[in-house]
C-alpha cells in the first residue's frame, strides 16, 4: 500500500509538471519530446491515472517533422461507429517510396520509430475505439489506385492471372501473394504490403522469442503489388517466356522488398549479383 501511494504521488507530480509545461512552454516541450517520449509512453501503458492525465499532451511528429497532438489528427466522431485511421512510419529511409506516394496524394503520417511505439499504439487503440493505427506500407488504399472500367475488367483479369502465374513460376513460390493494380504513381513498378494484423503478429512472435517459426503458419505473408501501368510489368506480360523475364521478376520483387524491409545477407548478395548481370546485358 505504501509503495503504491508513493508511485501514485510520483505519477501525479510528473503528470502535473508535464501538463503545466505543455500549456506554458510548448516550444520547450517539443524540444525535449523525442528524449522523454519513451518514458511518457511507458507510463501511459502501465498507469491508467497517468494515461488519463497526459493523453491530451502526447505529441506526434508528422512527415513534415512538425509536432501535433491526437486532437489535431483525429476529428471529433459524429457517431459511435466513426474510426479514423492514423498512418505511421517506422523508418523514414526504408519507407521513402511509400512516403513519396503519400506526399503526392496529399496524405500525412506520423513517425513512430521507437521500440515502445508498438505496444503504445496498441494501448492507444484499446483506450480509444475511434482510432486505429496502420503502418504506411500495410495496404494500397484507394487513394493510390485508378479504377478499372467495366469494359476492361475481363482483359485486366486475364492480365492479372497471367502475372500471378509468371511471378510464382519465376520466383519458385506457388504460394506467393500477388495483386495487380492500376497505380496512379507511374514511377512505381512494384511494392510490398503486409497487413497491420500480420505485422503485429510477427512483432509479438519476435518479442516472445518465436522468430524462428515460419510466419506463414499465421497467414503473415507479404503481398507483392504490381503496377499494371508500368512498362516493366507490361514487358513481363508480353514476354511470358522471354530470356530476361525471370531476371526481371526477381529484380522487381527484390526492389519492392528493399523499400519494405532489409534483405537478408544472402538475398542482398543475390540482388547485387543480378543487378550486375542486368548492367552487363545493357553493356553488350
Amino acid at each position: 500500500g505504501f509503495v503504491k501511494k508513493i508511485s501514485d504521488y510520483i505519477t501525479k507530480k510528473v503528470a502535473d509538471k508535464l501538463t503545466g509545461m505543455c500549456k506554458t512552454d510548448r516550444e520547450s516541450y517539443e524540444k525535449y519530446w523525442d528524449d522523454i517520449s519513451p518514458f511518457i509512453k511507458f507510463g501511459f501503458i502501465r498507469d491508467q491515472k497517468f494515461a488519463d492525465k497526459i493523453k491530451d499532451y502526447i505529441l506526434f511528429k508528422n512527415m513534415e517533422h512538425k509536432y501535433v497532438t491526437l486532437s489535431d489528427l483525429v476529428p471529433a466522431p459524429a457517431n459511435d461507429d466513426d474510426v479514423t485511421t492514423l498512418y505511421y512510419i517506422t523508418d523514414e529511409v526504408q519507407q521513402s517510396q511509400y512516403i513519396n506516394m503519400f506526399k503526392k496524394e496529399g496524405l500525412d503520417a506520423v513517425i513512430l520509430s521507437h521500440n515502445i511505439d508498438s505496444p503504445f499504439i496498441t494501448q492507444m487503440e484499446q483506450k480509444n475505439e475511434h482510432i486505429k493505427f496502420q503502418r504506411i506500407d500495410a495496404d494500397l488504399t484507394d487513394h493510390f489506385k485508378e479504377d478499372v472500367s467495366e469494359e476492361e475488367k475481363e482483359a485486366f483479369k486475364e492480365k492479372t492471372d497471367s502475372l500471378v502465374e509468371i511471378f510464382r513460376k519465376a520466383l519458385g513460390n506457388d504460394k506467393l501473394e500477388v495483386k495487380v493494380e492500376k497505380m496512379k504513381d507511374e514511377n512505381v513498378a512494384s511494392m510490398i504490403t503486409l497487413s497491420e494484423e500480420s505485422r503485429r503478429m510477427q512483432e509479438m512472435m519476435k518479442m516472445y522469442g518465436m522468430s524462428g517459426m515460419d510466419p506463414s503458419m499465421f497467414g503473415t505473408n507479404a503481398t507483392l503489388i504490381l503496377n499494371a501501368n508500368h512498362p516493366l510489368v507490361e514487358y513481363v506480360v508480353a514476354h511470358k517466356d522471354g530470356e530476361n523475364t525471370e531476371i526481371f521478376c526477381h529484380q522487381l520483387y527484390d526492389l519492392a522488398m528493399l523499400a519494405h524491409k532489409p534483405l537478408s545477407p544472402e538475398e542482398m548478395t543475390e540482388f547485387v549479383k543480378r543487378s550486375n548481370e542486368i548492367m552487363m546485358k545493357l553493356a553488350k
